[in-house]
């Protein structure tokens, strides 16, 4: 039986033929796209944040509406560190990660007890909480004014960020990359199933032994070092960190995402990041004033229609069953 279970483990982890291809497109695109450099790199960022938004929710089951609380954390970290202590990116970027995960590590205490309900509201608080402390401590954060003038050095010393966003896309999706791939890797191990068995049946899974609580502080801790990643790439490659980050709206748009791309299989946060953003970019340039009418109707039609009947519109007016 045990060997069953880790062969059956071995090949849901094993790579598909699309993936490298899509990878490969993906970090092609600043160059084979070099005029969209910019937006090529807001994907990225969100992507990195959805997918972390996915670890909890997709495989661990918790919802959570203040998400944006270890984003904000991450840029704002970044961001100081490369004011006050060295601009060096990679160094920053690490520095953000080990500061969400502690901060993933303590929130993990409160969302431990309590029904789905109360987990909304104890993360939602977290956000909020950090976003008064950001605008309270304004000499530190600038307040609402934001953290002007980050300037960062070159990556690994060669790469300078330019006007273009060309270094910035390309530096935001090897980070996506790296970051997805352990995601995947760990959502694909033993540990990533039994997180699927406690999200399906909590009580069962605590009657095979197996330990939930851990389980859930443990990934509630990576994604939020995931989100502060992702948080970091936006202070980096803008510049500017402002309370935005810790913003209820942030999270909001992240769960979005989530919603046009899926849940449980992590490529869900990349694909809904690219049809946001893309839909965001080209209605907002066709009616600045309502493009958020057309994105709610988007997703009223996705969620009437289905996601795969939207794919496949041949199969709208087909029976069921026929």
């Amino acid at each position: 039986m045990k060997n069953q279970v880790q062969h059956a483990l071995h090949n849901t982890s094993r790579w598909k033929a699309w993936e490298p291809v899509f990878w490969l497109l993906a970090l092609a695109s600043p160059f084979l796209l070099s005029s969209h450099a910019l937006i090529i790199n807001e994907i990225a960022i969100v992507a990195l944040f959805a997918v972390s938004l996915d670890l909890i929710l997709g495989y661990g089951g918790i919802v959570s509406l203040g998400h944006a609380a270890f984003f904000g954390m991450g840029a704002y970290t970044a961001a100081l560190f490369a004011k006050l202590v060295m601009p060096d990116p990679l160094v920053g970027l690490a520095v953000a990660i080990g500061v969400s995960t502690v901060l993933g590590a303590v929130c993990s205490l409160t969302i431990l007890r309590g029904s789905d309900l109360t987990r909304l509201m104890v993360t939602l608080g977290v956000a909020l909480l950090l976003f008064e402390l950001a605008n309270k401590f304004s000499e530190i954060t600038g307040g609402a004014d934001g953290l002007q003038g980050v300037v960062m050095a070159p990556v690994l010393g060669r790469f300078e960020f330019d006007l273009y966003g060309r270094t910035a896309a390309c530096y935001s999706l090897v980070v996506l990359l790296v970051l997805f791939v352990l995601a995947r890797r760990l959502a694909k191990s033993s540990f990533g199933a039994t997180l699927m068995a406690i999200r399906d049946n909590r009580l069962r899974a605590m009657a095979i032994g197996i330990p939930v609580a851990s389980r859930l502080a443990v990934i509630y801790a990576v994604a939020a070092g995931v989100a502060g990643a992702a948080g970091a790439l936006l202070a980096q490659t803008t510049g500017f960190a402002s309370l935005d980050v810790f913003a209820f709206d942030r999270s909001a748009d992240v769960m979005l995402l989530l919603v046009i791309g899926g849940t449980g299989w992590l490529y869900g946060g990349v694909a809904g990041a690219i049809v946001f953003k893309l839909l965001q970019d080209w209605i907002s340039s066709i009616t600045p004033q309502y493009w958020t009418f057309w994105i709610g109707l988007f997703l009223v039609i996705l969620m009437l229609v289905g996601r795969e009947k939207l794919m496949r519109p041949w199969t709208w007016f087909k029976r069921s069953g026929a």
